[in-house]
């Protein structure tokens, strides 16, 4: 089997660097080694006090790590941004378009593009949402879409994220560590902006307030302190100048949520939720949850509170739907779409799971319900008994799995031990959709640290690096 070849971010074919580079590659070798490994030792100390950390669970209990970090930046040109925008707003407004049809009048499943059982018999679909109006017909109002560049430099959407993405805190921090450590490398680039997204967050959550309500409480909704994201939802409650809370400080009362405060209740308008529908109310889902608010579904459904994202986003976001947002975007829009799905089998179709079990080594794959990088195989990278193993796993129950070509993901220099070597990357743009789809420029740059691996996952061992459009 042939060696893929990668897109290289910042050399070209030839080996000459790619002109949106050429300043920083210029300064990178004009800048000591020295220098660079003591501003690397000065982001770890930094991102430790600041407590950037993330538990990793299934290590030993309450594993704090820190999330590398790499300064070499991932540099995005004008004109590429400009395309990957548009395509981003198409693909995540025909998603919202999806999900509000299939809670109401089901459109795509009777023109029979998608099949009703998908849906319907997904355990992420959620009936007791059936005919409830969500302000302006928005289910996901935070979406982190993965896309990926392949060896001939085009890109695909990996996954999309709609129920709780995580990340953006780490976006935003790595952009404060680069601006502090090399404040000359800022005046050299125009690099487009990303530190007002928590105002855009802001906005975005106002203007999904339930209808009447002008001037809404808004209120980031945490799972507690051993959530492995918990630094995130401080540092968005913090930054958006919104309380934080857990769900014993929310109460219902009369379908009406309120916040125990000194002062006596509050009324809430907005949550942005950080916890999967399962946990949000035990009179509703799970009995057992403790992080959730009893009451919180009848206040929903009534109209008197938003979530962020709503209850049953989660269907849409699945690996076994995943294969028909592009018919999602042609049924809704009547548009071509602009970024391409990975092509995918599903190996629920008898002639899918023949392929893949015929060509288990090459191929990727995924529980349709996994994420983190968990419950996957990469064929390439894995033993013959691994191979084995999940072959049972197919033949047992090939419903629960997708595959996909091992993608050639580009790479982009990064420091690791062995000084400046390419590491494959990721992009997870963050998109916000209120009175209108808006996002910063960029993303989260995730780097897989190990060389040779293909998860970029921090809960896999990955990596985040600064990301620059240049205006």
């Amino acid at each position: 089997m042939n060696k893929p070849s990668f897109f290289d971010e910042m050399n070209g074919a030839d080996g000459a660097v790619r002109s949106h580079y050429q300043t920083y590659r210029r300064w990178l070798s004009e800048t000591p080694d020295e220098r660079i490994a003591r501003k690397r030792a000065e982001a770890d100390i930094a991102f430790r006090r600041v407590g950037i950390t993330f538990a990793v669970y299934g290590e030993e209990a309450g594993t704090e790590r820190l999330i590398p970090f790499d300064i070499i930046p991932r540099v995005i040109p004008a004109d590429e941004w400009k395309a990957l925008k548009a395509g981003l707003k198409q693909r995540v407004k025909a998603l919202n378009l999806f999900l509000h049809d299939i809670y109401h009048d089901q459109e795509i499943l009777k023109a029979g593009r998608i099949p009703r059982e998908q849906v319907e018999g997904n355990a992420q679909f959620r009936p007791i949402m059936r005919g409830v109006d969500v302000p302006a017909g928005i289910y996901a109002h935070i979406a982190g879409v993965d896309l990926v560049r392949a060896g001939a430099g085009e890109f695909y959407v990996l996954e999309d994220n709609l129920r709780v993405p995580s990340g953006v805190s780490y976006m935003l921090e790595d952009r404060k560590m680069m601006m502090r450590l090399f404040p000359e490398l800022f005046s050299k680039h125009k690099v487009a902006p990303v530190e007002h997204y928590p105002d855009l967050l802001l906005e975005t959550l106002r203007a999904s307030a339930p209808n009447g309500v002008s001037d809404p409480t808004v209120v980031v909704l945490t799972p507690g302190a051993y959530n492995s994201a918990y630094f995130e939802h401080t540092f968005l409650a913090q930054q958006m100048g919104v309380e934080l809370v857990e769900g014993r400080d929310l109460f219902v009362d009369n379908d009406t949520v309120y916040m125990r405060t000194t002062q006596g209740p509050q009324r809430v308008d907005v949550i942005y939720r950080r916890i999967d529908d399962d946990f949000i109310d035990p009179q509703v889902f799970r009995a057992d949850s403790m992080l959730g608010v009893p009451g919180i579904l009848q206040a929903y459904r009534a109209g008197k509170v938003t979530l962020a994202n709503a209850v049953g986003t989660g269907v849409a976001d699945d690996k076994s739907i995943y294969p028909y947002v592009p018919e999602m975007v042609r049924f809704y829009l009547g548009e071509e779409p602009i970024l391409n799905n990975v092509p995918t089998y599903m190996c629920r179709k008898p002639e899918d799971l023949a392929y893949t079990l015929a060509h288990l080594p090459e191929l990727v794959v995924k529980e349709v319900h996994g994420a983190g990088g968990y419950g996957m195989l990469v064929g390439p990278a894995s033993t013959q008994a691994e191979i084995e193993d999940f072959r049972r796993r197919l033949i047992a129950s090939p419903e629960k799995y997708i595959a996909q070509p091992t993608l050639a993901l580009s790479t982009c220099p990064t420091f690791v031990e062995s000084g400046v070597a390419p590491r494959h990357i990721d992009l997870r743009p963050f998109v916000l959709s209120g009175k209108e789809v808006t996002m910063v420029p960029g993303g989260l740059t995730r780097v897989a640290l190990q060389e040779g691996s293909l998860v970029v996952n921090s809960s896999q061992g990955g990596g985040t690096k600064d990301t620059w459009v240049l205006e």
